[in-house]
This record gives C-alpha cells, structure tokens and sequence, in this order.
C-alpha cells in the first residue's frame, strides 16, 4: 500500500467521520426544537409561582442564641488556626 492510498483512506475516513457527527448533531438540534414546541404547546415548560411562605415554626423564631453560638464558633475556630 502507497503512502497516497493511505492518504486517501485516511481523508475519507476523516470525512466520514465528520459527517456522522455533523448528522448526529442536525438530528439532535431537531429532536429539542421539536420538544421545546410541544412542551409549550402543552404549557409543560411554564415555570410555577413560588408558593406563600408560611409561617416560620416557634423555634425558627427566636433564633439568636443559635446564632450567638454558631458566631462564637467560628471566631474561636479562626483563633485556633
């Protein structure tokens, strides 16, 4: 086998190759423009409202000793290292 044979097998590979990636990729682009319509055809894609915050339970409410501690913490963790 010459060195120009492999040359061409080598470029046709190569093009081939390319071909497959660039079909994969058309096929791709496709399949995801067709589901974004039908997901908004459907109203699938439509993000909902958050809900109301509801009311914080009674230990969530007074929560500065738990901060108090969790300050002290770390300031005697930065003061060890």
């Amino acid at each position: 086998m010459t060195i120009n044979e492999m040359l061409g097998q080598s470029g046709v590979l190569a093009v081939l190759g390319m071909s497959m990636v660039f079909g994969f990729l058309v096929i791709m682009i496709i399949s995801i423009t067709v589901v974004g319509k039908i997901m908004q055809a459907t109203g699938a894609g439509k993000i909902a409202p958050p809900a109301a915050p509801s009311a914080a339970p009674a230990a969530a409410k007074n929560d500065a000793p738990v901060t108090a501690a969790i300050s002290a913490a770390v300031n005697e963790y930065r003061k060890s290292n």
